[in-house]
C-alpha cells in the first residue's frame, strides 16, 4: 500500500505539471499533438480535434507532445504558425512556465480545501516546559501555564506568543497566565540568544526560555477565510522551499537533508497513516517543491529552457543546436549526480536507522 500512495501522489503531481503545459499551449494556439495520462506503451486513445488523448501503461504522471518541439523536427510551411519552435520567445516561455505555475496553483487549491473541510490547526499558547536558568524560570513561570495575554494584548496561539516576544525585543513583558483556576500577571525580561533556524540561518532573537506543550485546537473557517489561509500557506511554503534550496546551495544546510525515492515513499506512508488531511498537505508540499525545482536554471528543466529563451531574446537569434545539446548533456549530468546523492542519503538513513528530515 505505501508504494501505491506514492504512485498516486507523484502521478497526480506530474499530471498537474503537464496539464499546465497543455493548457498554456492551447492558450497560445500551439498545436498539441498528444496528451497522455501515464507513460510507456499506449493502451487506448481517442482523437478530439488536433489532439490525441491517450491512456498509457504506466500511470506515473503524463506528458504532452507539441508540434515543432525541436528545431530538428520538420514542420510544413502552413503549420509553422502553430508550431512551438516558431513561436515568439514570450509564448514559448509561457508554455514552459505553465507546468511549475500549475504545481503552485494545485498546492493552493489543496490547502484551501483542507482548511475548508478539516479546519485550521492552531497550537495553543500553553507552556510545556521551562528551560533552566532562563528568564521564564527566574520570573516564576511554570509548566502547564496558559498564556492568555502579553502586555494586556490577547494571545490566541503559540505563533502569536512567539511573534509578540520577538517584536518586543529585550523590553520587559507582562504575561497574563492562567494557572489552574488562577489568573496571574508575571513580568519577564527576555534575553538575546544566537540560534540556528530550521532553514540553517543563524539569527539573534529575544527568548524567555519556554517550550510549547504542543496542544492543538481546530479552528473552523468560512469559505473566504479558508481561501485566504490557503493562499497564505502556499506563499509561506513556497518561500520556505526557496530559502531551504538556497541554503543547500550555499552550504548552510547539509545535503543529507535531501530525500530520494525511498525517502518519499517513507514520508508518504507516514503521512497516509496520519489521515487524508496530512497526506494531501504533504502532496501540496511536494507539488510546490516540484514546481520550484523545475524552475532551477538547469538545462532539461523548465528553468533551463527559460534561461535559453532569455539568451535568445538578448541575442535576437536562437542558440546553435550544438550549444543546446552541450547544455542539455551538462544538465543531465548534474541531475544524475543529484539523484545519486539523494539515493545515497536514503540508503544511509536506512542503514543507520536515522529519522527522515
Amino acid at each position: 500500500m505505501p508504494i501505491i500512495w506514492t504512485i498516486i501522489i507523484l502521478g497526480l503531481l506530474i499530471f498537474v505539471h503537464e496539464w499546465g503545459h497543455f493548457l498554456m499551449a492551447r492558450l497560445c494556439r500551439v498545436t498539441v499533438k498528444t496528451f497522455s495520462l501515464g507513460f510507456g506503451p499506449k493502451l487506448i486513445g481517442k482523437k478530439w480535434g488536433e489532439t490525441e488523448y491517450i491512456l498509457s501503461a504506466f500511470p506515473l504522471g503524463g506528458y504532452v507532445k507539441l508540434l515543432g518541439e525541436s528545431p530538428q523536427e520538420f514542420v510544413v510551411e502552413q503549420e509553422k504558425h502553430r508550431a512551438f519552435y516558431f513561436q515568439p520567445v514570450w509564448k514559448r516561455a509561457l508554455i514552459v512556465v505553465g507546468g511549475p505555475l500549475f504545481n503552485l496553483l494545485f498546492a493552493m487549491v489543496v490547502f484551501i480545501f483542507i482548511f475548508l473541510l478539516a479546519g485550521k490547526p492552531v497550537m495553543l499558547p500553553k507552556i510545556g516546559n521551562i528551560q533552566p536558568n532562563s528568564p521564564a524560570a527566574a520570573a516564576g513561570l511554570k509548566k502547564g501555564d496558559m498564556v492568555i495575554a502579553i502586555n494586556n494584548r490577547p494571545v490566541k496561539s503559540w505563533n502569536e506568543l512567539a511573534e509578540m516576544i520577538k517584536r518586543q525585543g529585550i523590553n520587559s513583558l507582562v504575561l497574563t497566565v492562567k494557572r489552574g483556576e488562577k489568573i496571574l500577571k508575571i513580568t519577564v525580561i527576555p534575553k538575546i540568544e544566537k540560534m540556528k533556524t530550521l532553514l540553517g540561518e543563524e539569527v539573534q532573537r529575544p527568548v524567555i526560555g519556554i517550550i510549547a506543550a504542543g496542544e492543538i485546537k481546530i479552528e473552523r473557517l468560512n469559505p473566504l477565510s479558508a481561501c485566504l489561509e490557503g493562499i497564505k500557506q502556499t506563499w509561506m511554503t513556497t518561500k520556505m522551499t526557496v530559502i531551504t534550496l538556497k541554503n543547500l546551495i550555499l552550504g548552510k544546510l547539509s545535503l543529507r537533508m535531501l530525500a530520494g525515492p525511498i525517502g518519499i515513499v517513507q514520508l508518504t506512508t507516514q503521512e497516509a497513516k496520519a489521515g487524508l488531511a496530512a497526506l494531501f498537505s504533504f502532496a501540496a508540499l511536494l507539488s510546490i517543491n516540484l514546481g520550484i525545482i523545475n524552475l532551477f536554471p538547469l538545462p532539461v528543466l523548465d528553468g533551463g529552457h527559460l534561461v535559453l529563451f532569455a539568451v535568445e531574446a538578448i541575442r535576437r537569434r536562437p542558440l546553435s543546436m550544438k550549444t543546446i545539446e552541450i547544455t542539455q548533456k551538462m544538465g543531465i549530468a548534474i541531475l544524475v549526480f543529484l539523484m545519486l546523492i539523494v539515493m545515497y542519503n536514503d540508503i544511509l538513513r536506512i542503514l543507520k536507522k536515522t529519522p527522515l528530515p
